[in-house]
């Protein structure tokens, strides 16, 4: 039966070897760093990617003006692109009066399955191309809890890859001092001269 002996490595003992103290304290810092590190820095990239999706969406917002228009014709020989909702999007020509009155015609993105004559929401730039809708809220928060979320794992994984090539140092160093204490105790035991 064995028995544990709760951190020996922490006491005064002849037994405890300069590695044994090296890899207690390695372990209470990969603790506190995988307890408070690891999600400080997730919290704090989501802070941050927050930050840069709310200001890109309000530059979207900005940027980019809804229309409701006319599907007049189709564009069959483009392949279809994914919407931000998941939804597959064709490019078709589309007609709309703006404001003064004056009628316009373009090529835009329209959902999967709209036919000639249906009226659909459509997104254009200052420029007058067919763009997808600016991000909305929910898109903000996917991207804030996915960066924070990868930071804490990526943090995560570094603490323990540093602990795994701490303990490596130290079975290596502990093995050389076992070896450097055989060498002086062996020739008594054995009764043998090195």
């Amino acid at each position: 039966m064995r028995t544990r002996v709760r951190g020996w490595r922490w006491r005064r003992s002849p037994l405890r070897r300069r590695s044994d103290v090296v890899e207690a304290w390695t372990v209470l810092a990969v603790a506190v760093l995988l307890l408070v590190g690891a999600p400080l820095a997730g919290a704090a990239a989501a802070w941050w990617a927050q930050g840069e999706a709310r200001a890109t969406a309000a530059e979207q917002r900005a940027e980019r003006h809804r229309v409701r228009a006319e599907v007049v014709g189709g564009d069959s020989g483009t392949p279809p692109s994914m919407q931000a909702d998941g939804r597959h999007a064709y490019r078709a020509a589309v007609r709309w009066t703006e404001p003064g009155g004056a009628e316009r015609t373009a090529v835009a993105r329209v959902p999967a399955g709209t036919r000639q004559g249906d009226v659909v929401d459509v997104w254009f730039d200052s420029r007058g191309r067919g763009v997808p809708p600016p991000v909305d809220g929910s898109a903000v928060w996917q991207h804030t809890v996915t960066v924070g979320v990868c930071v804490a794992v990526g943090a995560t994984a570094v603490v323990l890859l540093g602990h795994a090539a701490v303990r490596r140092v130290a079975l290596s160093r502990r093995l050389a001092e076992w070896e450097r204490e055989w060498a002086r105790t062996e020739p008594r035991w054995s009764h043998r001269r090195a």
